[in-house]
């Protein structure tokens, strides 16, 4: 795994379409038994270079009720974005989408190398769109129900501050799947 790591945290294949350059951002270790998959590293990240430290990554920590140390433990929760580098912003505002071949180059190998994951969270449309391609659901959809997802998956919305809007209309994430959610990682780290 270590050697898989420095692999991935060395590649440079999209340099090119990176507006800060290359700076893959990843946690993940052989033992995890929790797999986060998001979209990719915002600013902050691809600054600090530490998986979610940023407002999206508190507000993640809250929805799963993870503390800091069990989330940032490698042999107990891995992190892996669609896209592990920082993929600039997008003229007028937001971020661009993760680059299209990282995932592809990255996951398999890096999912290989963890035999004992119990439960992946697939964080926002991008992990979605790639992990739940079948689905047709749209994300809201997915997320209120998740008996048509695979065993051991449950999908989520990107905890970004625009988040905040669509859990006001959808008030039931917070009472319903919230909790339902930590019961299942606390069962899946147990």
């Amino acid at each position: 795994m270590e050697s898989l790591l420095a692999e991935a945290r060395a590649c440079t294949a999209c340099a090119a379409d990176l507006e800060l350059g290359p700076r893959p951002v990843l946690q993940a270790g052989a033992t995890a038994r929790l797999l986060i998959i998001s979209q990719a590293p915002g600013r902050a990240v691809h600054l600090s270079g530490i998986p979610w430290d940023d407002p999206s990554g508190d507000r993640l920590r809250e929805w799963t009720g993870l503390d800091r140390a069990t989330f940032y433990d490698s042999r107990i929760t891995a992190l892996i974005p669609m896209g592990l580098c920082y993929p600039g912003r997008i003229p007028g505002g937001g971020d661009r989408p993760p680059c299209a071949e990282c995932a592809p180059r990255w996951h398999p190998r890096l999912l290989a190398a963890m035999p004992d994951i119990r439960l992946t969270l697939l964080v926002g449309s991008y992990a979605q769109g790639r992990y739940l391609a079948g689905d047709r659901r749209t994300l809201t959809a997915r997320v209120a129900d998740p008996t048509g997802l695979p065993p051991g998956i449950v999908a989520l919305p990107h905890p970004s501050w625009r988040s905040t809007g669509w859990m006001t209309r959808n008030p039931w994430f917070e009472t319903t799947n919230l909790p339902a959610l930590r019961a299942r990682i606390a069962q899946a780290l147990a």
